[in-house]
Order: C-alpha cells, then sequence, then structure tokens
C-alpha cells in the first residue's frame, strides 16, 4: 500500500509529525525548513539529518520512551535534533541557557537525559559542575557525533500518550518542575494550524527561544503543514523587522514585550510587512493599547492565546475580529473548557470572580515529571470526575463570554517572557548574612513588561547599601531573574496572619515611582 501523503495524514485523529516531515521531503526536498543566518535546510535534507540523528541515538542506546536534552541557543541543528529524537521516539527536555548551572545539573538529574547536546557557552558554564555520571555531552554542531549519511533508524511505535517533550517550568534554585506533554497533545496544536493559515507557503519567524513552549507552539505546527520557519539565536527588534521583510515572513509569535520594543522602533514604518497573515502572542499580559496600536499598524490579523504550559484549557482572542474586546484574553477555544472557582473550590457564577481552571480533550500535560504532589496540586475535578488544571489566575466573564484577567493568584513575575518566582529570588536573598526577610515583586517595566523588585529587612545593626545586596545577589542569579533594584525597609506590610502583602509593596513602589 502505498504511503499517506501529507494531506492524508493531516486527516488522520492522530499522526506523527516527523512523518509529515518525511512526506513533505518526498513532496517538495528543496523548499525550506529551516532557516537560520545564511544557513538554510530544505526538506530533503531535514528528513536525512533527522534520520542520522534517530539513528546515532539508537546507535548510542537511547530508546524509546527515554529522554534526551537540548541547551543551546536556537539553530538549525537545534531543531534537527529535537525531531530527529522525535523520529527515534525519544522524549526531549530542552533547557534554558539563562538557568543557572546548578540548576541545569539538577533538571538534567531529573529528566533523567541519557545525553546533553549543548553550544559552547553552555559547555564553559557547566566546567567543574557535577553532572549525572551517566549523562554525555555533545557539541551542538553534532558532526562529528553523527552516523553515517546513508544512516537508517530502527522503526519505532509510538503511543499518543508517550513524553513529546518535557517543559521545566522553573529552573532556577533546585526545585524544577517538568511538564510533561505527550505526542497527542502536540497533534491536537497541528489540527489547528489550518484555522491559523498555515499552510506550505507559510515564512514563520520564531523569534523566542526552542526551549518555550510559546516557540514550540508555532515552530511544530509550521513545519507541520510544510512550511518554512526562520530561526532567531536572539531577539533584536530592527533584525526582526529586516527578516519579515527579506522572507516575506506570514506569521510570528512574539510576546509583549517584544512587540513594544518593535512597535517603538522610529524605521518602523519604512518597512514591508504586507505578507503577514497572523501574528500571536501569549506568556505575559497584553496591554489594550498596544494591541489596539498593532492592529493599526501592522498588516495581518492579531492573535492573543492564554493558556500554560500545562494544557488544561486556553483562550483566544482574534483582535482584529473584536477591537471592542482588546481588554480581554478572548473566549474559551473550540473544545476547551474554562470555569471559575472559588477558594473553597466550589464554581462561582457567571461575572463573579474566580480562579480560572480548565480543561480539553488533548491539550492537557500527562503531569510535572517525577511529581505526583505537584501534579496533584495542579489539578482540580468537578463533580462529574472531570479533570481541569489550575491556572492560579483569576479573572471574571463578561456577558458575552470573553474573559478578563484581574490578578495572578501566583506571584509569577512575567519578565520578556519568561517566568521568574519571587519564591526562588527570595531564597537566594535570604542567604545573605545581613539580611532578615526579603520580599520580591513584580513592577511594571516599558522595557521588559515586568521587572523583579526586591524589599529587603536587615538584620539589627546591619547597614549594608541595597546596590551592595542588589550585585551580590544578581550574581547568583540566572540572567533572566536579576533584580532591577533593592529597597531597605524597617518592615514589611502584613496580614493579620504575618502573610506579607505583596499588592501593597507594589502599589507602594508605583506611587514612589509616579510622584518621582
Amino acid at each position: 500500500m502505498a504511503a499517506m501523503s501529507p494531506d492524508q495524514m493531516l486527516q488522520q485523529d492522530f499522526g506523527r509529525i516527523a512523518d509529515l516531515i518525511h512526506g513533505y521531503a518526498l513532496e517538495q526536498p528543496q523548499h525550506p525548513a529551516l532557516i537560520h543566518d545564511a544557513h538554510v535546510l530544505g526538506y530533503g535534507a531535514l528528513d536525512q539529518l533527522m534520520d542520522r540523528v534517530a539513528a546515532s541515538l539508537q546507535r548510542d542506546g537511547v530508546q524509546a520512551g527515554d529522554a534526551i536534552s537540548i541547551c543551546a541557543a536556537s539553530c538549525v541543528e537545534y531543531g534537527a535534533i529535537f525531531l530527529g529524537a522525535l523520529r527515534a521516539g525519544v522524549a526531549v527536555a530542552p533547557l534554558a541557557p539563562s538557568s543557572t548551572p546548578e540548576a541545569l545539573a539538577t533538571m538534567l538529574a531529573d529528566c533523567g537525559a541519557k545525553i546533553l547536546f549543548l553550544d559552547a557557552p553552555i559547555a564553559a558554564a557547566l566546567e567543574g559542575q557535577k553532572l549525572p555520571a551517566s549523562l554525555r555531552r555533545v557539541p551542538i554542531s553534532i558532526r562529528e557525533w553523527l552516523a553515517p549519511e546513508s544512516a537508517k533508524p530502527q522503526p519505532v511505535s509510538i503511543d499518543p500518550g508517550a513524553p513529546f517533550n518535557i517543559i521545566y517550568s522553573s529552573g532556577t534554585t533546585g526545585a524544577p518542575k517538568g511538564i510533561v506533554q505527550s505526542h497527542r497533545m502536540r497533534w491536537a496544536h497541528v489540527h489547528r494550524a489550518a484555522l491559523a493559515r498555515y499552510d506550505r507557503t507559510a515564512v514563520t519567524i520564531c523569534s523566542t527561544p526552542l526551549y518555550s513552549n510559546t516557540t514550540l507552539v508555532s515552530f511544530f505546527p509550521t513545519l507541520a503543514m510544510g512550511g518554512t520557519v526562520v530561526l532567531m539565536a536572539k531577539f533584536d527588534a530592527l533584525k526582526f523587522l529586516e527578516l519579515a521583510q527579506r522572507h516575506r515572513a506570514t506569521h510570528a509569535m512574539l510576546v509583549p514585550v517584544q512587540y513594544q520594543r518593535i512597535m517603538d522602533l522610529p524605521e518602523f514604518e519604512r518597512f514591508d510587512l504586507a505578507a503577514f497573515r497572523m501574528k500571536f502572542c501569549t506568556s505575559a499580559p497584553f496591554a489594550a493599547v498596544l494591541k489596539a496600536d498593532i492592529l493599526k499598524r501592522w498588516p495581518g490579523g492579531l492573535t492573543e492565546y492564554y493558556g500554560m504550559t500545562e494544557g488544561g484549557g486556553s483562550c483566544i482572542l482574534y483582535a482584529h475580529e473584536f477591537p471592542d474586546k482588546l481588554h480581554t484574553v478572548g473566549q474559551p477555544a473550540p473544545g476547551h473548557e474554562i470555569r471559575l472557582i472559588d477558594e473553597q473550590g466550589r464554581e462561582v457564577s457567571r461575572g463573579e470572580v474566580g480562579e480560572i481552571v480548565g480543561r480539553s480533550p488533548a491539550s492537557m500535560m500527562n503531569g510535572y515529571f517525577n511529581q505526583p504532589g505537584k501534579t496533584a496540586e495542579a489539578e482540580w475535578y468537578d463533580s462529574a470526575g472531570n479533570r481541569y488544571i489550575r491556572t492560579g489566575d483569576v479573572g471574571r466573564f463578561d456577558e458575552q463570554g470573553f474573559l478578563t484577567l484581574l490578578d495572578r493568584r501566583k506571584d509569577m513575575i512575567i519578565s520578556g517572557g519568561f517566568n521568574i518566582y519571587p519564591s526562588d529570588l527570595e531564597s537566594v536573598l535570604s542567604k545573605h548574612d545581613a539580611i532578615k526577610e526579603a520580599a520580591v515583586v513584580g513592577v511594571a517595566s516599558r522595557q521588559w513588561g515586568e521587572t523583579p523588585i526586591a524589599f529587603v529587612v536587615l538584620k539589627p545593626g546591619r547597614t549594608t547599601a541595597a546596590e551592595e545586596i542588589r550585585a551580590w545577589a544578581n550574581e547568583r542569579l540566572g540572567k533572566t531573574q536579576r533584580l532591577a533594584s533593592v529597597e531597605i525597609r524597617d518592615v514589611l506590610p502584613r496580614s493579620a496572619i504575618g502573610k506579607v502583602l505583596k499588592r501593597e509593596l507594589r502599589d507602594q513602589y508605583a506611587q514612589a515611582a509616579t510622584s518621582s
């Protein structure tokens, strides 16, 4: 029986992205699949490279169901390694290069990676770091590691529920959570790709890192539909516009701070962006005024996704269709259920405020890797026993079913599209011998969207300067975690039960900034 074409595969309830790429390799071998600077890889060459990666993994004893890890800047080889591992049924744990060496070691041990593919800066950062004894390190260039050009992997059977990737939501000070996403979940993303106008002529610029789910939700659908992905190793607003014009980009996934930087450029109007069909945004609060500016000046539609890497339920705002709803994150995606619950876990009525929980047929994480307790904390079940994922965010539905975000129950800070957990920063600050207690909050930043600020109380008799504390802490934090400022206080505001009132700290800081 003849092999199915990509179009036929896409009609199936479940399929494999690696098989789709093989189909495109037969159909359009010269069509660009991955581009990074001057390096262009067509579908035929990508398919062959994926075979060699998969065969090399099998040669080295990495079996279906095992994990490998990648820690490097975005490049063509990164994409090929990720896809080749999937062809071998191997789960991929992409790690943030901005993590501390200690955090990387913790995550590598946690996921049990057999091989770490890394670039030169990460290799240097990990020098002297104690890593799992069984872990092999391979340069991201992979030239010397690869099997011969004719190598073919042994076929593997992949269950829809098998791990596709493990994405770490916190890789900072020793308490990471690996979010396990299945092949079924990724195939659900592929199924909705046509709605976003991806096809064989699509050109998507991926300007966020490949370890981020924000990137992967546009990276994989583009390739699954036979389009072209243009990778940026590091975001630069002017270079983004140059690439978009040069490659006639049709799609882009950007976080709000990137949109802000692009729209602020004096040169913005001179670039031809007419090829854009759709732009996407997720990962951080997206100001209504910024959405309106993009709609006014940037051709093509604008879609905002609200959801979590953990999955559950998502909301979608088609900003170009609902310009009067820019203050919201849209309505539940087709097939997704979003409910609001109170602190006792009871569902609230329409119009009332509650914590957002969601579920969907396929877009749900399997759980946190090796952390059943944390998985259980993230779950909520309705009276019929249906499983939902808790977001920790607080919101309210309007009469038309559009969801407005009001606050985050968790105190996570989103800076430049990266998640920062205040408790991680507070843990580092607590190790300073002059600090009695510390609280970290996120405050508004035009450059980063949000940025972390620390409020500290010194031990009696100590007079350490705030700037000295900030420098000390930033030497011990990851690049994306670094404190923008430290303020020394006599006391921290607390509730009647002794909880630090972080909202009050944020408000005080905002008032001081306004009056200065």
